[in-house]
């Protein structure tokens, strides 16, 4: 019986109607020590910290660097704490249920819930595309000096390319580009070390919250969705079930400790990473020694455009190595999408399509978008693009974020390893903080738009008409998936390796049992 379609108070076997006989990596025993235990689960949280190094992630740190220095690092900061906590429970939803976060929304709401949660789940996988789309394109433009519209159309064929060095393994794919990415970040440490930031600016942008620059609200929102994406949400749970982890209390208990631990490390990274290029943006573009021809690029800055931020440490071959390190970015960021875009398709729709055929649709969709607005927009244009597409990830998120704060907290699908009272309240007051940012974002910017654009008024009417009823849909949404009451009881790894065992031991005892007997 498919857990959908189960009775509420219904107890589901998770590991029989999965399927899942064994994982993939070996798992080591539990007497060698702590150490090796953890280097058996390192591995996703490092897959996942790289869609915090994207393209979409450098454009809105250029942007926001250049436009307000270091007033926004707090957004960075706050971000990748919240993305840490979320990331954390992700890993431990899989880890304690055995599925990941779609095949449990699969089997919790019903059909029409399911449906529009899956088609905004693709349309979060297809936004956090399109940067990489538009960054891999900005590459060949650095190198090759092609159109940008070209460049998205080559990209579409750096996938055969991806796929056909994937051959070799794909942890020899994923060090080579965090190789080449590592390379971009160790230029900036260096620029940044030779721009020297004012130390203080930097800490105060970190620690005290500010929005008083123009736009500094449109450009929090585009940081937030660049750092906290919902698709990452459904490839973490889904990654750590690659590794064997014991039924047992202690292993499942350490196997959520290592993961912890990796993701702390893993976007602790990428938190040094973001705040550099920031505060070398912001440091840069703000310089009174700046050039006229740099001036001009500060106030529009997109990543084709952001190589001369490394000219003091690479002089001339500044914009080579930056295109090699931009197209590295943006392929390892294809190896995430891809990954979510295949699990999320066989979670909710029971579907699983090969690699390579849900790498060429997800990729094929998001060129067309790229493809109309670099020929239309030129640079300028795919580069705004990016923040929109940054922007729909921030709205997308509580469709994501609210299933897993509800399925982790949960007695039913967590059992006593459910989240405690502290991270409950804490991650939910910290989501709704973000989504309560997003719907005043969305409502003010519509509703000023409304009434202040330059259309005829009744144009503006029946635009509203149309508006207004959207995110009232979309408020109704979020209310709906806070305060449902979860239905499917799910039985968890370890209380049926207790049944089992209690099993077992009842097995034994009768055994014994006859042998006494037969010995009288």
């Amino acid at each position: 019986m498919d857990a959908a379609q189960a009775p509420a108070g219904v107890v589901v076997d998770v590991e029989a109607l999965a399927g899942r006989g064994g994982s993939h990596a070996p798992a080591a025993p539990p007497e060698e020590p702590a150490w090796k235990r953890f280097l058996c689960h390192v591995g996703p949280g490092f897959m996942v910290s790289l869609a915090y190094l994207d393209p979409g992630n450098l454009e809105t740190d250029l942007q926001a660097g250049s436009s307000h220095r270091y007033e926004l690092l707090w957004v960075i900061l706050i971000g990748l704490i919240f993305a840490l906590i979320i990331q954390s429970l992700s890993a431990n939803l899989g880890v304690v249920t055995g599925w990941h976060l779609a095949e449990l929304c699969k089997a919790e709401y019903p059909t029409w819930v399911r449906i529009c949660l899956w088609l905004l789940a693709e349309l979060a996988v297809i936004a956090a595309d399109i940067p990489e789309v538009i960054g891999t394109a900005f590459a060949f433009n650095l190198l090759f000096h092609i159109p940008v519209w070209v460049g998205v159309l080559i990209t579409g064929s750096s996938t055969l390319l991806l796929l056909g060095l994937q051959k070799y393994g794909v942890r020899k794919l994923e060090l080579l580009v965090a190789l080449l990415v590592f390379t971009m970040a160790a230029c900036f440490f260096i620029e940044m070390s030779i721009v020297k930031p004012p130390s203080k600016e930097v800490i105060h942008g970190l620690f005290v919250p500010s929005l008083s620059g123009s736009g500094a609200t449109g450009d929090t929102i585009a940081l937030l969705g660049a750092l906290v994406m919902p698709h990452n949400l459904f490839l973490h749970s889904a990654l750590v079930l690659s590794r064997n982890t014991p039924s047992s209390v202690r292993g499942i208990k350490d196997a959520c400790r290592f993961f912890l631990f990796e993701s702390g490390v893993a976007l602790f990274v990428a938190l040094l990473i973001n705040i550099c290029i920031v505060s070398v943006s912001g440091t840069i573009c703000n310089s009174s020694k700046l050039s006229p021809d740099d001036s001009a690029k500060c106030s529009d800055i997109t990543l084709d455009s952001s190589s001369f931020l490394l000219r003091n440490v690479l002089g001339k071959n500044s914009a080579v190595v930056y295109g090699v390190a931009l197209l590295a970015c943006g392929i390892s960021s294809t190896i995430t999408g891809t990954y979510a875009g295949q699990y999320i398709m066989q979670g909710f729709l029971d579907i699983k399509t090969k690699q390579w055929l849900r790498n060429l649709m997800t990729r094929s969709i998001a060129i067309v978008p790229s493809l109309i607005v670099a020929i239309i927009g030129g640079s300028s244009g795919a580069g705004r693009l990016i923040i929109i597409a940054s922007m729909i990830l921030s709205v997308e998120l509580p469709f994501a974020l609210i299933p897993l704060l509800k399925f982790s907290s949960s007695s039913n699908k967590m059992g006593e390893n459910k989240n405690s009272i502290y991270i409950i309240w804490f991650s939910w007051i910290l989501g709704f903080i973000i989504i309560g940012i997003n719907i005043y974002f969305l409502s003010s910017k519509l509703v000023g738009w409304i009434f202040h654009n330059s259309m005829p008024i009744y144009a503006s009417v029946l635009i509203a008409i149309v508006v207004f009823p959207l995110m009232l849909l979309y408020i109704s949404a979020v209310i709906y998936l806070t305060f449902r009451k979860d239905t499917i009881k799910f039985a968890l790894r370890g209380e049926l390796q207790a049944v089992e065992t209690d099993k077992s031991k009842v097995a034994n005892h009768s055994s014994n049992e006859e042998n006494k007997e037969q010995l009288v």
